[in-house]
């Protein structure tokens, strides 16, 4: 039985040499492949239209029936789609260790109306909360990623204020979720980011991603290692940069940054989104061996792809990643501690900061 994740590939191949429009019908299905909640081969077997499927119409439809009636080689996948979970894979692997999916306390990467995101943040934290979830990071995109909206610091000041105004009314037990205040973090190719740090000591924790000079083929250590030894960041954001079928993203001494964050004791990032998937879970498995930290974030720009975290959790298990190595499975008060514990090893400084917020917060209350 052919698996979506093979379908995905047969209609990538196909759209190589197919011309318009049949061309983009096939590099979408491809793509959806990914997110169809049912293998098609099963689909097909109850007797049912594949056309029920996402990005699936008559023309893709005949496609995959000539594949399931007589199964092609499948050929080796280039590198440019490699290591990429289908939904149907991921929950195979989640369903071997029952309540694993369960006992994660938060998601650590999310946007919002604020930058690119559909949700407000009281929506996004409403989702969460229907994951029994503990708390969330809203990770709005900061000012250097216009493309992405990116918010600058009296933005973000301001949203501070809703962000506390959320919390305060989510007392009860039913929307118990607390909104952690965060932030993507443009970074240059230098490791440097694009706010005042003043105000990135405001926040909970940062999460610091590359946006830029992406698809350069020479080694890329240097950029990482300046990200890592960064003072205002916690976690590196979807690392390698890759997009499926876009783009492959960077290439670096993956072992040799995993040992500098594990030193550093901070944490690199598996983002769940179906299109990116980074890490992925070959580097994870030698991230694996240097013991360093992992954060969990399904990159939502809606409430709905909150559920994307199907895909990094699956990720981590199948890399053997300790659940005492991945930030989410801390309280909310561990997390913080942790994130305090970064900064003060990074940025002595910040303590101080950190510890006068919390007076003047104490002092307003």
């Amino acid at each position: 039985m052919l698996r979506n994740s093979e379908l995905a590939e047969l209609l990538a191949v196909e759209a190589e040499s197919a011309a318009h429009p049949a061309q983009r019908a096939l590099r979408r299905a491809s793509r959806r492949a990914f997110l169809w909640e049912v293998e098609a081969a099963q689909l097909l077997q109850k007797g049912r239209s594949l056309t029920e499927l996402s990005g699936v119409g008559p023309y893709i439809e005949k496609k995959i029936l000539t594949w399931l009636d007589n199964p092609p080689s499948i050929p080796e996948t280039p590198p440019i789609r490699r290591g990429f979970l289908a939904l149907t894979d991921a929950r195979r692997e989640i369903d071997e260790k029952p309540g694993w999916l369960e006992s994660i306390r938060g998601d650590l990467q999310m946007h919002t109306t604020w930058s690119d995101g559909s949700g407000s943040i009281a929506e996004m934290a409403d989702a969460a909360s229907e994951r029994h979830y503990e708390y969330v990071a809203i990770t709005d995109h900061s000012k250097g990623l216009k493309i992405a909206g990116g918010i600058d610091e009296t933005q973000l000041q301001r949203q501070a204020v809703e962000i506390e105004a959320i919390n305060a009314t989510r007392s009860d037990v039913s929307r118990k979720t607390a909104v952690l205040r965060s932030i993507e973090l443009n970074l240059n190719p230098l490791g440097q980011g694009d706010m005042d740090p003043a105000s990135l000591q405001k926040l909970d924790l940062v999460l610091g991603c590359f946006h830029s000079s992406l698809r350069k083929k020479e080694d890329q250590t240097d950029r990482y290692l300046a990200a890592l030894h960064n003072p205002n960041i916690h976690i590196l954001g979807h690392p390698r940069g890759r997009i499926y079928n876009f783009r492959t993203g960077l290439h670096a001494d993956w072992a040799k940054i995993f040992a500098t964050a594990a030193e550093l004791d901070k944490a690199l990032e598996i983002d769940g989104y179906p299109d990116r998937q980074d890490l992925d879970v070959d580097l994870l498995r030698i991230a694996r061996v240097a013991g360093m930290r992992i954060s969990l974030g399904t990159d939502s720009h809606g409430p709905g792809q909150l559920r994307f975290m199907e895909f990094a959790a699956a990720a981590a298990l199948l890399a053997g990643i300790r659940n005492d190595r991945i930030l989410n499975f801390m309280s909310k008060d561990e997390l913080l501690g942790w994130a305090d514990n970064v900064r003060s090893r990074t940025h002595p400084a910040s303590q101080q900061i950190r510890d006068q917020n919390k007076r003047q917060k104490r002092q307003t209350c």
